[in-house]
């Protein structure tokens, strides 16, 4: 029988809406964070993340040249996989995390599955877990408004300025030093693009506008991650204030709005959006309160990207019309 149709791998024009259209949209969602987070953490966060673009942008082009793929740079993926890269590391680190990270995210996470529309994870989030490899450089923080070197810096002097993350500190089983305004506006130690919960909010509210993306996952995310540190908080622990602090802390409302919302790795039904937001949420509050690492997003998404394919198939509709395999003729 012979093809009548060509399907390809998601995400898929819809209305004329273009790969590279969306992809500018979701750019443009993340600019606010990025400007805040030059305010606060100088010249340095922005030479962190523009390495960490054009990393990805030549390792994707330079990988499809070497295996004859048409070359995808202009539909700006990889530009975005090179922010969120940026906005996962500290400003203190080298230059050559993020090139590595890079490297690792367009040509193992991405590349080697076929390139866009056929990775299995998250590339970024994959990245951002192998660099975790190098644990005391993903995990030194600079305090907010400290002025760091733009292209020279060495963990010698990110000492001078090492902070604890929020995180970190309710990890201990304490609050963090920050006041909740600290935490919503931005002015506390963390990731590059983490910091400024309010901002980050701001660009997700852009892209469901934009639809861009769907309610389904950010809402169930954050929501579940709502209930459950509200419903269980550390014994002596104001349970709306523990709560409030594990929403705005580490790259949770990042995550919820730019990547585990990825067209690729996560479902396509409603329903099936849904069961991956609870299943995140849950699972990053597991690993916050019982893992060794204070931060449980990453993980979180990469565990349910590995379930999609198995959440889409519980959750497809009936065909309209269709016969039930086992019904009689």
């Amino acid at each position: 029988m012979p093809d009548l149709l060509t399907v390809s791998p998601s995400p898929h024009i819809r209305n004329g809406i273009t790969t590279r259209r969306i992809n500018i949209d979701v750019i443009i969602a993340m600019l606010p964070a990025l400007v805040w987070a030059v305010y606060v953490f100088g010249f340095r966060s922005l030479f962190v993340v523009l390495v960490s673009v054009a990393s990805c942008v030549i390792f994707e082009a330079l990988f499809e040249l070497v295996v004859r793929r048409p070359v995808t740079v202009l539909d700006f993926s990889a530009v975005i996989s090179g922010i969120l890269l940026g906005f996962n590391l500290p400003a203190t680190v080298p230059l050559w995390i993020p090139i590595a990270g890079g490297a690792f995210a367009m040509i193992v996470a991405k590349g080697v599955f076929g390139g866009l529309g056929k990775n299995i994870v998250n590339p970024v989030l994959a990245a951002r877990v192998f660099l975790f490899s190098w644990t005391r450089v993903i995990n030194t923080f600079s305090k907010p408004f400290s002025a760091l070197p733009v292209f020279s810096f060495s963990l010698e002097e990110a000492d001078i300025v090492a902070s604890a993350t929020p995180l970190s500190a309710m990890k201990n089983g304490g609050l963090p030093d920050f006041s909740l305004v600290d935490m919503f506006l931005g002015t506390k130690s963390g990731c590059i693009g983490e910091v400024s919960a309010i901002l980050i909010a701001v660009g997700g509210i852009y892209l469901l506008i934009r639809k861009v993306i769907s309610w389904h996952i950010p809402v169930t995310y954050l929501g579940t991650v709502m209930l459950l540190t509200f419903i269980f908080p550390p014994s002596g622990t104001d349970a709306l204030q523990f709560m409030l602090y594990q929403v705005s802390s580490g790259g949770l409302i990042l995550a919820a709005f730019f990547m585990a919302t990825d067209y690729v790795t996560s479902p396509t039904t409603p329903t099936g959006k849904m069961i991956f937001g609870i299943g995140c949420g849950a699972i990053t509050v597991f690993i916050r309160y019982f893992g060794g690492y204070p931060e449980g997003v990453s993980f979180s998404i990469l565990i349910m990207n590995l379930l999609v394919g198995y959440i889409d198939k519980l959750t497809k509709p009936k065909r309209f019309g269709g016969v039930p395999k086992n019904a009689k003729q």
